[in-house]
């Protein structure tokens, strides 16, 4: 981006007057257009009577008008569009516009602030999973035309390439750090195996050198520019009919649990039996879900074998204990049950040469304890799913930001303590053996209000508790000092599962589903008549549009939330009655599909082909209805109770604006928390838009100083 030397405004202009052909990138020398010619010698930009033409560099007959801005803004002018006008002179009040010639420090859209692709793109690129596995003893010549032979082999293996988001971040130095699209640039995992075959480490997340997660970003340049797709008011803020809260925290980037991770081992918790890594993928590449469309296609002697047992997975690693609640994080399984909360090292999972792959003391009781000990503890909650190090220093010449103090604990809660704080979690990722020792930093039950702990989500610097009595709301900006900032009370009864999405809580209580407004999380709000009954549902998951129930004797159950104040039931899942006991649910993304992942109680661990590649309609749109199919069962040791979440690929950024991955720019990053309100809060109130004109224009046109005869053509791409 620093070698560029054109800006969009040298050839078509702004709200302010017409193009003046002279270059304005980040590595311009002020270039006049107009001395450039053609292979026959033509000039290949020319201005006359306010008509600006380019000549193709290939056809010498080919030259067609450049569209200014200033025309697409102006009544009467063949050009004009009232979309353009909308959207380029809109004022930070949200509701005027029309006055072309209004100071740009006015304009919500200014040229200084937004790049003009941020709107004018029709599409955008992410690759939500990249596995470089590199195996020793296989000759072969470096990658990236370095030269030399190498040992080691690292085959790039992309699995989740998609073009149906679209991100909004802050570009980089260079190039001003406008508003800009972003994309995920590499949702890397690493794995090496040595000459014996043994794998040292297996789909392990990375981490960079400012502590921020391995999951990168960055802001580009799509190169899907045509005025035919240009983006409207409701794809960047609220709309007013309430149904694009999925959309707009994608677009923020604060993720939306569809692209997860899960890997080859599904974690799964088994009350007083303990866990199990259940191996749920091939091993070599494409690592296709066993039972799957990809799997029949790409290993049909397996897929074969796998039918004719009984669509029954075989593979898998257990260690005792009693878990209610887990969650995976790089290297280490966090473990919430009886006794309190431990930390598992699973690094071995996938290593031949151990004979115990998960061990709850990998070194000397002298350089480790990795538990803390509470009375009943009911779940662990942590702030992100990848691999963060809030300790790690930021160099000044990188322009990145620190990583919330929040990143370096984990928050359990329970039923007699109410929340424990336990940390610190960055010395689990510095390499030495001899420190990793966690303790409880704080418990925090304030006059009871946390009695009955069932579980808690965390967004952002909010933290969400449920209890027998309601909704809690916390303030966790400082993690080491809660602060109780809101609560719900009824019509919430007894709830015991939260998740989080953009604006909304959603709260499983006794009676099934309820719906919290958490525009501002120091006053929560019931949506009042958002509610569907569930009798027994126990687990819930959001994933973009649809919020998938493990509802206990009915199966999966998926609801409509595309309008989260009006959540609909859209199908209940239960193959032929074969799911019957549902507990909990998580989803990922494997390659082109969309895998649901449930703990069936006694049933053991489902695993369903919920968006399949090769059979759902529109599987490659942002959230194609579900057509879920039983594809793999595991029959666990105990009951299948939990899950843990995937690895979090699309979430960049947290609630409140805390960058949680890396940017591959200097100076580029997420939106932050100021940022990120601005683009739907007014005066502290909700705004929302529609993709019409808020009212009536005001003012005029810009002065057009091209003279005479400035009256633009309609005419496009001609030959002379």
């Amino acid at each position: 981006r620093a070698a560029v030397e054109i800006d969009c405004i040298d050839c078509h202009g702004t709200v302010a007057g017409p193009a003046n052909l002279t270059t304005s990138g980040p590595a311009s020398s002020a270039m006049d257009l107009t001395s450039l010619s053609t292979p026959w010698g033509q000039p290949r930009f020319t201005s006359c009577r306010g008509k600006i033409t380019q000549r193709s560099m290939v056809d010498e007959n080919v030259e067609w008008e450049v569209p200014q801005v200033v025309d697409a803004v102006t009544p009467g002018n063949p050009r004009y569009s009232e979309k353009a006008r909308l959207a380029k002179t809109m004022q930070m009040n949200g509701s005027t516009w029309g006055d072309a010639s209004a100071d740009p420090t006015k304009l919500a859209h200014a040229n200084n602030k937004m790049s003009c692709f941020a709107c004018h793109s029709s599409w955008t690129t992410s690759c939500f999973g990249c596995h470089l596995s590199m195996k020793a003893n296989q000759k072969k010549p470096n990658l990236h035309n370095e030269g030399g032979l190498s040992r080691n082999w690292t085959s790039y293996n992309f699995q989740t390439l998609r073009d149906d988001i679209y991100f909004l971040a802050k570009d980089g130095t260079v190039s001003g750090n406008r508003v800009s699209p972003a994309r995920s640039a590499c949702a890397v995992i690493v794995s090496s195996q040595n000459q014996s075959r043994e794998w040292l480490y297996s789909q392990q997340q990375t981490t960079s050198a400012g502590g921020f997660s391995g999951t990168s970003f960055s802001t580009y340049v799509p190169h899907t520019v045509r005025a035919k797709e240009t983006r409207g008011c409701t794809e960047c803020h609220v709309a007013r009919a309430g149904d694009n809260n999925a959309w707009m925290a994608s677009l923020l980037m604060q993720g939306t649990g569809m692209m997860n991770f899960i890997g080859r081992y599904a974690y799964v918790g088994e009350e007083h039996h303990g866990f199990e890594a259940v191996a749920v993928t091939e091993r070599d590449e494409p690592q296709a879900i066993i039972g799957s469309k990809l799997h029949e296609l790409a290993y049909p002697v397996e897929f074969k074998a796998h039918q004719a047992a009984g669509a029954r997975l075989k593979e898998a690693y257990h260690h005792g204990g009693d878990v209610r609640s887990l969650q995976l994080r790089g290297e280490y399984l966090f473990a919430a049950g009886d006794g309190g909360l431990r930390i598992y090292d699973v690094a071995q999972v996938d290593q031949k040469g151990f004979s115990e792959r998960i061990v709850s003391a990998p070194v000397s009781p002298l350089g480790q304890r990795l538990y803390v000990k509470t009375k009943d503890a009911t779940s662990v909650a942590l702030p992100t799913t990848t691999s963060v190090d809030a300790q790690r220093e930021v160099l000044p010449q990188n322009q990145e930001q620190k990583v919330h103090p929040l990143y370096d604990y984990a928050f359990v809660t329970d039923r007699t303590e109410g929340l424990v704080v336990v940390g610190p979690l960055h010395t689990l990722m510095n390499g030495n053996p001899s420190d990793n020792f966690i303790k409880r930093i704080a418990t925090f039950n304030p006059d009871g209000v946390l009695t009955g702990a069932t579980s808690a989500a965390i967004a952002g610097t909010s933290g969400f508790v449920t209890t027998p009595r309601g909704l809690v709301v916390l303030d966790l900006e400082d993690p080491t000092k809660p602060r109780v900032i809101g609560q719900v009370g009824v019509p919430l009864r007894e709830p015991h599962a939260v998740a989080i999405q953009f604006r909304y809580a959603f709260v499983l209580d006794s009676e099934g589903l309820e719906v919290v407004d958490v525009t501002a999380p120091d006053k929560p709000r019931v949506v009042e008549g958002a509610k569907i009954p569930f009798a027994h549902a126990h687990g819930l998951y959001v994933a973009r549009t649809y919020l998938y129930v493990a509802a206990g004797p009915d199966g999966l159950a998926i609801v409509d939330i595309k309008s989260p104040e009006k959540p609909r039931l859209d199908q209940t899942f239960n193959a032929g009655g074969a799911i019957n006991d549902a507990h909990d649910v998580k989803l990922g993304a494997t390659n082109g599909s969309i895998f649901a992942y449930v703990a069936d109680g006694k049933n053991g661990l489902r695993v369903i082909d919920a968006i399949s590649a090769n059979d759902t309609p529109g599987a490659y749109g942002f959230s194609p209805r579900p057509t879920p199919k039983l594809v793999a069962t595991y029959a666990t040791h105990g009951p299948a109770v939990a899950l843990s979440r995937g690895v979090d690929r699309d979430r960049a950024v947290d609630e409140h604006g805390n960058q949680i991955g890396v940017f591959g720019r200097r100076g580029a990053r997420p939106l932050n928390g100021e940022e990120q309100r601005r683009m739907y809060l007014r005066d502290g109130k909700l705004f929302t838009v529609t993709d019409a004109p808020p009212g009536k224009a005001v003012g005029g046109a810009a002065t057009d100083n091209r003279g005479q005869g400035a009256t633009a053509a309609s005419g496009g791409r001609e030959k002379r």
